[in-house]
């Protein structure tokens, strides 16, 4: 490998959380990538120490200089945390080194220093506490890219899911829904289907928003009112989208298998379903972006900081789909 290799940068996340456990557990594996993790590198030493890892630090000043991948050691391109942490003990003090982290993966995507950006999770309580509005890795992501509209898109090895609405209390769903935007999701699914996993006519299966579909407007007028135009029109311009289907029989083995992609209306419409078949191997992929961004599907998980308890798999689907998409 050489330095036209894609870099791939991974933002470690919480500092008190599981991250800099599950990043520093890149090391045990091999990717066909060059392989650079943002954080504290006093954080990260301090953490191999605990975990009693034998893992070789290596810190790069730059992008360029980061090398190959080689198991048994991780590259580190570091950023300065204010406080120090203490695994399960969250500090608003270091709220800003995590928005920091993701800044500067962003910009190197961005700047094409980098090709993928793949996050470990952060704590969006310690952040809002710490007096910054933030709702997300998605919503972030997007302002920093200026994309109009990102899509959080979970795959597993057999079921994707999009949704067309994130992090909202159920009673707000409904009013977030809104015709046009559906399409225009619909839309940036279909794109990016088949821009980043080459799906040459992507099958789109869409979902109602209540039970039954709302059985023909006696449990609720969304599916006619806006789902059911939207997949219309969509389908006029030629896009292979149906719905909009019952959930309680949209994930059927034999339904499952004349889709590509299933768009969710709500967050846990979807997300039980692939998790209770997937979980610890599903990767959570914002498309509408103009750069390449994967995550793990799970929390920070404060209880197993620093217990050498927690599980890596996730990330590392992460980083392998990130490569698979670059």
């Amino acid at each position: 490998m050489t330095k036209h290799t894609p870099l791939i940068v991974v933002s470690s996340g919480e500092p008190a959380g599981i991250g800099p456990d599950i990043s520093l557990a890149l090391a045990s594996r091999r990717f066909g990538a060059r392989l650079a993790v943002l954080g504290g590198l006093g954080l990260l030493q301090s953490r191999a120490r605990l975990l009693r890892s034998s893992v070789e630090l290596r810190a790069c000043s730059e992008p360029g200089d980061v090398t190959e991948h080689e198991v048994g050691r991780l590259q580190v391109l570091p950023v300065a945390l204010p406080a120090p942490a203490e695994p399960g003990k969250l500090d608003t003090r270091n709220a800003a080194y995590v928005l920091s982290m993701l800044r500067r993966g962003t910009e190197l995507c961005v700047a094409g220093k980098a090709r993928a950006l793949v996050t470990a999770p952060v704590q969006k309580s310690v952040i809002t506490q710490s007096g910054v509005a933030f709702s997300g890795h998605t919503e972030l992501l997007a302002e920093l890219t200026g994309a109009p509209q990102p899509v959080m898109l979970l795959a597993g090895k057999n079921l994707r899911v999009a949704l067309a609405t994130t992090h909202l209390p159920l009673r707000g769903v409904a009013a977030a829904l809104d015709r046009a935007k559906l399409e225009g999701l619909i839309r940036i699914v279909h794109r990016d289907l088949q821009r980043r996993f080459r799906i040459e006519r992507p099958r789109v299966l869409v979902l109602g928003l209540n039970p039954h579909a709302g059985e023909s407007g006696t449990i609720g007028t969304e599916e006619q009112t806006l789902i059911e135009p939207a997949v219309r029109a969509l389908a006029a311009e030629g896009l292979d989208v149906v719905g909009p289907v019952s959930a309680d029989t949209a994930f059927t083995p034999e339904s499952l298998a004349r889709c590509d992609v299933v768009v969710a209306m709500y967050h846990d419409q979807g997300l039980p379903v692939l998790k209770a078949l997937s979980f610890g191997e599903i990767v959570n992929v914002t498309l509408g972006l103009p750069i390449v961004r994967t995550s793990v599907d799970h929390g920070t998980a404060l209880s197993l900081a620093g217990t050498g308890r927690a599980r890596p798999d996730s990330l590392f689907a992460a980083v392998e789909l990130a490569l698979t998409l670059v």
